[in-house]
């Protein structure tokens, strides 16, 4: 494995293990948790919340590298029985954004630490992936579990038949936050006639993998001064062969913009334009992600 070229935090990296049939990704979020949640001031559960849900974005993400620029991943968490009735994240070419709207008297009532049926109720959780040539698939799991990875796991066993283990990481302090993830997979095996891995959740190589990555701890994920590389390292050295190869760069990216907005609202009959405008005359547009109002002359 080559172990020179070091990458810390706001940036994915990648890695396969070939004799396993296992591949993986590490990310650790630093500025880019600051720049995103600098948008709103959300209470300590719904930040703490965020910061797991970008990670996974990032993580899950980072599988459609090789799908172009154009590629997207959204995840969407909803509920109408919960404290939190919306959270959304997406990713796109290392650009990433999210935003969470929530009942404030009703999550307050939850205390410090409430669990993920306590924020969301009878919720479920959305998964989607925007291919750069245009394909888009969904896949729609109940949000069960202890915790939005645990939700994740059950979307790639469920909806793609894919062994996955995911362990996620943060920490809040006086200087900003740090999150950090770990998401490893078990390929199934393409060779006609063989037995499709996922049928299989106990084949022993996903078996060897999935305890080697567990053994991963949040200090490990979360430290400053330990590059993904040596993560990887530390999980898998005694393997024939690792490879890693270097992720997108991290920023938060919202796509919002006046000219954006122009271009969808002149679309509409000049009729239901009258209809959006204000008392001045302008059509005003709100972004949840960056908490931006556009005031559109038009």
């Amino acid at each position: 494995m080559n172990t020179q070229a070091e990458t810390f935090s706001d940036n994915l990296l990648g890695f396969t293990v070939p004799d396993r049939s296992a591949r993986g990704r590490l990310v650790r979020l630093d500025k880019v948790i600051d720049d995103v949640l600098a948008a709103h001031d959300y209470p300590a559960s719904v930040t703490h919340l965020l910061e797991e849900a970008l990670v996974l974005a990032a993580l899950m993400g980072g599988l459609l590298k090789s799908e172009g620029e154009e590629a997207q991943l959204t995840m969407q968490a909803q509920t109408q029985t919960g404290a939190v009735s919306l959270l959304v994240c997406d990713y796109r070419g290392g650009s990433l954004r999210g935003y969470a709207e929530f009942d404030n008297d009703w999550l307050s009532s939850l205390g410090a630490n409430p669990s993920l049926s306590a924020l969301f109720g009878d919720g479920y959780l959305a998964i989607t992936f925007e291919t750069g040539g245009g394909q888009r698939y969904q896949g729609i799991v109940p949000l069960e579990g202890d915790s939005l990875a645990q939700a994740c796991e059950a979307y790639f066993s469920q909806s793609e038949q894919v062994p996955t283990l995911i362990r996620l990481a943060s920490r809040a302090d006086r200087e900003g936050g740090v999150a950090a993830g770990l998401l490893v997979q078990h390929l199934a095996d393409g060779e006609e006639g063989r037995e499709r891995l996922h049928v299989r959740m106990d084949h022993p190589d996903w078996e060897h993998v999935a305890t080697m990555a567990g053994s991963i701890s949040h200090d490990e994920l979360l430290d400053p001064g330990l590059s993904l590389e040596a993560l990887v390292w530390r999980l898998f050295h005694e393997e024939t062969e690792v490879r890693v190869q270097s992720g997108d760069g991290l920023s938060r990216g919202c796509r919002c913009s006046a000219e954006y907005y122009t271009s969808v609202i002149s679309r509409f009959p000049e009729s239901e334009r009258q209809d959006m405008r204000n008392d001045s005359g302008v059509i005003a547009v709100d972004c949840a992600f960056c908490a931006k109002t556009f005031e559109l002359a038009i």
